[in-house]
């Protein structure tokens, strides 16, 4: 029986698994960098622990360190939450070795899904669609040649341990296969430390959706339907939501069914998420599978009415999956927007430092998983992802509307963030009228970073502006005025400009 759980990560995801420990009674146990002394998942834990210096290398991907402390302090299990440690098969072997339940599909699982040649191999012998491509890693640049003379431009060159568009190339043109080819290679070694590509055919105009799925101990698997997340950038997910507005019943059906099986194909347990590339006519493929929780999974939870993350510690309990496939269903529109420390302006540069000013939204339908507060300086060594802000409403268009309301009240100052480039998001016309897809970004960018319309720091400015001028003008009028009695004058301000014409 789970009694207690170190969290094995940090910012949202550490506060967010933390939440639902608390509501099943478990302690939680952070665990936290040199540069996360101040973060909010240390304060919200119930007893949190330093395991070494800023750098991801030295303290959250230290799985020793990480296995220590949850032996000190006595933790029965371990949430890797998402990215770090995540989808690494030798921390989950660890975990088991020093019997300690690990929250998460097994080493096998994720090795075996984690190598996308391994992984499209084991998807066709399960029956999965796949993407037309190689079955084995590229050895030299004329097998790259002659594969890519087999199947037709464009394809796609990619890593075969890669994620995150790491190691990722798309060629168009027989002049840069081979430059393509040893860019793909030379990323994937530094990143992954395995230079091993492969080729698949290059879908035009494509659609990314992902199915969720959890699959217990026992046998049981089932998906909890798809999340559109075609709106990226540099294969980075900008914005998610459910359900996908392309879907039909009838797809939505067979790529729930090929997700199911792909899971059961490895023998899966847990949360996970089978990812699909969807064409323009609906033909659908396998791209990959995350072998953990995603970013984005809380708008399925909204949609669907279920805690993923209390069911991923149920099931690593060891408990049968008491939700049935039959019984599932989707309940109105789900919005998620990813909010960053970045300026969009400045080529999406990270924007690390103190937050001086927050005013998160609030209202009906919102809900928002952060870990940033009032005085926190956002270290540069991490993801400068800060936030997420998710809706929720009874159809899409309102869940659109909301989520501008939700972005127009959230004030976030000390450093730059993409706010603004996502209240673009919501007003641009390919969005709105769901006619995008993984190209939405670089097609719209001119509107996406547009200044043509004055947005709400023009609107504060301007009002600040206002104010000054009132001031000046009320010392001409009452020069003689106490000044202990201008506490209030920006109320005053607002009941008064339209007598003296401000």
């Amino acid at each position: 029986m789970i009694n207690k759980v170190l969290v094995a990560n940090r910012g949202e995801i550490a506060v967010r698994v933390m939440r639902s420990c608390r509501e099943l009674g478990i302690r939680s146990v952070a665990v936290f960098s040199e540069a996360d002394r101040s973060s909010y998942h240390v304060r919200y834990a119930d007893e949190a622990y330093c395991i070494g210096p800023a750098p991801s290398s030295q303290s959250y991907l230290n799985m020793e360190a990480i296995i220590n402390v949850a032996k000190e302090c006595g933790s029965d299990a371990i949430h890797p939450g998402y990215g770090f440690l995540s989808e690494n098969a030798k921390f989950s072997s660890r975990c088991e070795e020093e019997d300690i339940i690990f929250i998460g599909p097994s080493a096998y699982a994720i090795s075996t899904m984690g190598d996308k040649i391994t992984a499209r191999k084991t998807m066709m012998a399960a029956g999965v669609s796949v993407v037309p491509g190689t079955m084995e890693a590229i050895n030299s640049e004329e097998e790259a040649l002659r594969i890519i003379g087999e199947i037709g431009l464009p394809v796609m060159i990619k890593a075969s341990a890669g994620g995150g568009g790491k190691g990722m190339r798309m060629v168009k043109d027989n002049d840069s296969i081979k430059s393509s080819l040893r860019a793909a290679r030379s990323e994937a070694k530094s990143s992954f430390g395995d230079d091993s590509v492969y080729i698949e055919k290059y879908i035009e105009s494509p659609h990314h959706i992902e199915f969720q799925i959890l699959a217990d101990k026992h046998g049981n698997t089932i998906h909890l339907f798809e999340r559109e997340c075609s709106v990226q950038r540099r294969h980075q997910k900008v914005v998610e939501e459910t359900p996908s507005p392309i879907m039909t019943d009838k797809i939505r059906n067979e790529m729930g069914a090929q997700a199911v099986a792909a899971a059961r194909a490895v023998n899966y347990y847990g949360a996970g998420t089978i990812e699909f590339i969807v064409d323009d006519n609906l033909n659908y493929y396998f791209l990959e599978m995350n072998t953990r929780l995603q970013v984005e999974h809380p708008i399925t939870e909204r949609v669907v009415g279920v805690d993923l993350v209390k069911e991923q510690i149920r099931i690593a309990n060891g408990d049968v999956l008491t939700l049935k496939q039959s019984e599932l269903r989707q309940n109105g529109h789900a919005i998620e927007c990813r909010i960053y420390a970045e300026d969009p302006e400045n080529n999406f540069m990270p924007s690390p430092g103190k937050i001086r000013h927050i005013t998160e939204p609030l209202g009906l339908g919102i809900r928002h998983d952060g870990y940033v507060y009032e005085g926190y300086e956002i270290p540069m060594f991490y993801d400068p992802m800060i936030s997420k802000l998710i809706v929720w409403a009874g159809t899409r268009d309102e869940a659109i509307a909301r989520m501008r309301r939700a972005l127009l009240a959230y004030k976030i100052t000390g450093v730059k963030t993409s706010i603004p480039f996502l209240e673009r998001i919501m007003l641009a016309p390919d969005f709105v009228n769901a006619k995008y897809n993984t190209h939405f970004i670089e097609n719209n960018i001119d509107f996406l970073l547009s200044k043509d319309t004055c947005n709400m720091q023009c609107e504060d400015v301007a009002i600040m502006t206002a104010f000054i001028h009132y001031l000046d003008e009320l010392k001409k009028v009452e020069p003689s005025r106490p000044s202990g009695l201008r506490g209030n004058l920006w109320k005053e301000y607002g009941r008064r400009r339209s007598v003296l014409r401000i």
